[in-house]
């Protein structure tokens, strides 16, 4: 295996753990919000940041945060928390070089690769058409590792 391979596999394992620490910290503020007022919590945050209220997407996050449920954001928090799991795993596995993690990342990427497939037709964004690149790419590269023979 060459170093540079070792690098590549190392740099996607970071990508893994840092969408693992936006996954935790997603949970641990759902969590957080639980026994609070969503909506006010992020009517001070918009105003805090000096975002515009009247801005389409600032508007559309105020309604979603109002009309979220206390199950909802339990929700919210627990999903978060197993999805960062997953993540963990498949990182700490990947830069630990171990083989079962190479496969795992396969098998977790490409089954929500159909999921960010409808949410960019739901939704066009750059963040998500580009997330989207990248973890097909994450699966290729894998896919082609995997099926190489030992030692190149």
């Amino acid at each position: 295996m060459k170093s540079s391979d070792n690098r590549l596999i190392r740099l996607i394992a970071v990508f893994k753990l840092l969408k693992a620490g936006l996954l935790i910290a997603l949970g641990v503020g759902a969590f957080k919000l639980l026994h609070q007022d969503v909506a006010g919590v992020v009517e001070h945050w918009i105003e805090a940041l000096k975002l515009d209220p009247g801005n389409h997407f600032v508007d559309a996050v105020l309604t979603k945060a109002s009309n979220l449920t206390p199950e909802q954001v339990k929700k919210l928090g627990l999903g978060s928390f197993i999805y960062a799991g997953l993540f963990l795993t498949e990182g700490i596995g990947l830069w630990l070089l171990k083989g079962w993690a190479e496969w795992l990342t396969v098998i977790i990427t490409s089954s929500l690769i159909p999921i960010e497939i409808y949410e960019i037709h739901r939704h066009l964004t750059w963040a998500k058409l580009a997330l989207l690149v990248v973890n097909v790419a994450i699966v290729i590269y894998l896919i082609y590792r995997i099926r190489s023979p030992p030692g190149r």
